[in-house]
């Protein structure tokens, strides 16, 4: 079997590729793919359509994609629309073009409606207005559920789509402007902490919900997923559609989120609002039963996996400073 991991060097992505080297260890006559930009730039649709007519793997994992956070979503709405939709349309039509029969396209939760009933469905999507703030991004991630499943009823592939809740962990931006919410706080209290400042500012109000997965927990999910027989899947997935929800099922302020990485980061004080700033919405929890009546839970607390992210975070600071 021959698997091609697109993306293979982002948070994702990495996570699921030493996975894949885990089992390639029972299983010797598994081959695994991986390319960087540099050897082939997922935006040129005749790179893209080469590679695949050349290497005709039998599973395609699209994890690569242009992501961030809300800074960086409303600074470049161009580029988040425009370089998604062509890196998963180049990856989606090439694949079956070369006849590769299975694929799995990574999205976001962002997909679902800003006042989508809670926790959010698989059912929720296209059932109302998209968040302002990611708007570009989400609809380049909903363009690419409907090509795999579009794709599915009129050549009768088998390209399924995961939906991940908000991730984090090893692997993970911790750019100042750009970064997601967990990265972000951790870098923040962690130079607070070593300048010894007192008072720390973040974004909003604090009262939002959020739900967080361990990326380990999500490339376990993936691969449970992707390695499931057709008609297992098809039994359990929702009539005409192909994407699955993938969360914790469980929920936290951003102030208690805070609070939780100051005491793992070891800041001892204060933490401002900035309140003029966007929280973008209020809540955002996953309704993953479909998931786990496919016989998969997340196995990684929070608290654990914030530690764990904190830890990698300060391997790769020691590693840049060498």
């Amino acid at each position: 079997m021959k698997i091609y991991v697109a993306g293979h060097r982002g948070m994702v992505g990495s996570s699921i590729l030493r996975k894949l080297q885990r089992h390639k260890g029972d299983n010797p006559d598994l081959e695994l793919l991986t390319r960087t930009h540099e050897q082939l730039d997922l935006t040129e649709q005749s790179a893209v359509r080469d590679f695949m007519e050349v290497q005709k793997p039998n599973l395609v994992v699209i994890a690569a994609a242009k992501v961030g956070g809300i800074y960086a979503n409303s600074t470049y709405p161009a580029e988040f629309i425009y370089q998604n939709l062509m890196i998963q349309n180049n990856l989606i039509h090439s694949a079956y073009c070369a006849g590769v029969t299975k694929a799995l396209f990574l999205g976001s939760s962002c997909i679902y409606p800003r006042s989508a009933e809670q926790p959010m469905s698989e059912k929720a999507l296209l059932t109302g207005l998209l968040e302002p703030t990611n708007e570009p991004y989400a609809i380049a991630k909903i363009a690419g559920i409907k090509m795999c499943e579009s794709y599915n009823r009129q050549y009768g592939v088998d390209f399924r789509s995961v939906m991940p809740t908000n991730l984090y962990g090893p692997g993970d931006n911790f750019h100042p402007a750009n970064s997601h919410v967990i990265p972000a706080i951790i870098r923040r209290l962690h130079e607070a902490k070593e300048s010894n400042s007192s008072e720390v500012v973040i974004w909003g109000t604090g009262s939002p919900f959020r739900e967080f997965l361990h990326v380990d927990d999500m490339a376990s999910a993936c691969l449970h997923i992707a390695f499931m027989e057709k008609d297992e899947f098809n039994n359990h997935i929702h009539k005409n559609l192909s994407h699955v929800n993938i969360g914790t099922g469980s929920e936290i302020t951003i102030v208690n989120l805070v609070n939780l990485i100051a005491k793992i980061v070891g800041f001892k004080g204060t933490v401002s609002w900035d309140k003029t700033k966007p929280d973008g919405t209020h809540r955002k929890l996953m309704d993953s039963n479909l998931l786990n009546d496919m016989g998969w839970v997340s196995s990684i607390t929070l608290e654990d996996g914030l530690k764990d992210t904190y830890q990698w975070f300060l391997r790769s600071q020691k590693a840049l400073r060498k």
